[in-house]
């Protein structure tokens, strides 16, 4: 083929994966159906930003920037589109956010011509990744995200970094307007900006930790009241859902979106890290907190609510689903996007009702095996009983 065949052909081959069908898988566990293919994938990422079209200029149609990753998207419904906030890697190791849409919110994801073009704070971020969107009663969408820089009191450490939120907001998700980093006595990832106000006050979930990595002694996802959030600082913080020894969360904790408004209460999702011989898993688990007071948990389902499944597993950080974005439409139909192994994007779909119903039912953690195996043989013998009744 000569290089125009070439071109054709590429972006046949391109299309063919942008609009092909999903299809939900037939068997799961009745809580959410997954789906066949990945949403997004670094294939996915526009051909203008990899390509130079040029033929003198790149006469081998090589790729000039390549793409490792696209996961970890915040999500919103937008002027009818389902709309992703998708935190893509390139090879160079640097995260971008760039914004995807779909007519249908489970295939046909396309991105936007351009990645987000993201302001500095007063010290530029080495790194930005993992939004979480918000679109909050002030009228604002507020995106709220993790922004790294090397920690400098460890010079000659490369990989010695730190974590702050940092925060910005726009009108029409094309123009940013970025304001200062939230302020905190520790270092913050996964922090979640609450959709209405609190007594008057802008309302944040947190995640405290003593490291980059390790929590140290956080103790779990937080709550933090704010007056001001063009100048956002965090005096006071308390726990309201705890990490716990040998369970999910034993390692880590943090909030996923910001939770969905229901008429029994507020729907959290959430992200749960336990450590395992063969590195850190992550998975993620709901709970339900109480309409009046987001800070009071109502509802507990023991263990996890969706892990990495076949395929799912594999890929540059294996054994981990992440989700920080979904969406609720009016008729109650959830689109829950996670992302696999650090790599790739999907989703699931429920409902608020099944949702709500697997928060309210879902025996919860007894935190010992005995226990555990007392909940199973109540379920046993209430289907026994069920089976005489037939």
């Amino acid at each position: 083929m000569n290089y125009q065949e070439k071109v054709k052909a590429l972006r046949a081959h391109h299309e063919e994966l942008l609009t092909r069908k999903n299809e939900p898988l037939e068997w799961g566990n009745g809580i959410y159906e997954k789906y066949k293919y990945p949403i997004l994938t670094a294939e996915h990422t526009p051909l203008e930003w990899k390509y130079d079209f040029n033929e003198q200029d790149n006469p081998y149609l090589m790729q000039r920037i390549m793409m490792n990753a696209t996961l970890n998207s915040g999500a919103i419904k937008w002027q009818g589109k389902y709309i992703l906030v998708v935190r893509v890697e390139g090879a160079d190791r640097k995260s971008f956010f760039a914004v995807a849409e779909s007519p249908n919110g489970v295939d046909n994801f396309r991105f936007w011509d351009e990645p987000i073009t993201m302001p500095d704070d007063v010290v530029p971020a080495t790194n930005v990744y993992d939004m979480r969107l918000t679109a909050h009663e002030d009228g604002w969408i507020y995106g709220v995200f993790c922004a790294e820089r090397h920690d400098d009191s460890e010079p000659g450490n490369l990989s010695a970094a730190t974590a702050t939120a940092g925060i910005a907001r726009t009108k029409d998700l094309k123009t940013w307007y970025r304001l200062p980093d939230l302020k905190s006595k520790s270092q913050q990832r996964n922090v979640v900006l609450h959709p209405e106000f609190v007594d008057g006050k802008y309302a944040f979930y947190t995640r405290p930790q003593d490291g980059f990595i390790d929590t140290g002694s956080g103790g779990g996802i937080g709550w933090a009241l704010v007056d001001d959030i063009t100048h956002a600082e965090i005096k006071e913080e308390k726990i309201i859902y705890e990490r716990k020894y040998h369970t999910i969360t034993e390692v880590k904790n943090g909030e996923g979106p910001h939770p969905i408004k229901t008429a029994k209460g507020w729907l959290h999702l959430a992200h749960g890290v336990r450590a395992t011989a063969d590195g850190l898993r992550y998975v993620l688990y709901m709970y339900m907190t109480a309409l009046d007071d987001p800070t009071k948990v109502i509802a507990r389902p023991g263990g996890f609510f969706l892990v990495p499944e076949g395929d799912e597993y594999l890929g540059d950080v294996m054994n981990v689903a992440f989700a920080n974005g979904w969406i609720a439409d009016e008729n109650g139909k959830v689109f829950i996007y996670y992302a696999s192994a650090d790599t790739r994007m999907h989703v699931a779909t429920s409902s608020i009702e099944r949702l709500v119903d697997y928060c309210m039912n879902t025996p919860e953690d007894g935190y010992y095996t005995a226990a555990s195996v007392e909940t199973i043989k109540i379920l046993v013998e209430k289907n026994r009983h069920a089976k005489i009744l037939k």
